[in-house]
């Protein structure tokens, strides 16, 4: 079975940075491309970042290059986001999952087909 948890969002100030973590259970990170993905509020979740298990593309939304890195950890079987000079419009909720297609440009999800979505972590960021 597969489980997703993530943890590590909070408060910070705008400038401000957080790493979010993700656990992973039932997947094998150096086997599976992973990726972060937000919810804002009364919109639906989309990509932040997306990585792939081996060589392939790097994915980030254009409002966060730059400033946020994705890493994974295979032997942990960990996934991270490095969120440096953050700012009000990054406040949401976070959460990481399985990737389903992961392009230049382009990330697709493999949640709630592959796996359930975790519980999320929130990030708030105070102006």
């Amino acid at each position: 079975r597969v489980q997703v948890v993530e943890s590590g969002g909070g408060l910070a100030q705008t400038g401000g940075s957080l790493t979010i973590s993700c656990k992973v259970y039932g997947l094998n990170l150096a086997t599976d491309s992973m990726g972060w993905f937000r919810q804002f509020p009364e919109r639906e979740r989309e990509a932040v970042s997306c990585i792939s298990a081996g060589s392939g593309p790097t994915y980030y939304v254009d409002d966060v290059k730059g400033r946020f890195t994705i890493s994974r950890d295979n032997a942990e079987n960990t996934l991270y986001l490095q969120m440096n000079n953050l700012n009000p419009e990054d406040t949401a909720m976070y959460y990481c999952a399985a990737v389903r297609r992961l392009a230049h440009g382009y990330c697709a999800s493999a949640a709630p087909s592959r796996h359930s979505w975790g519980q999320g972590t929130q990030v708030t960021v105070s102006s």
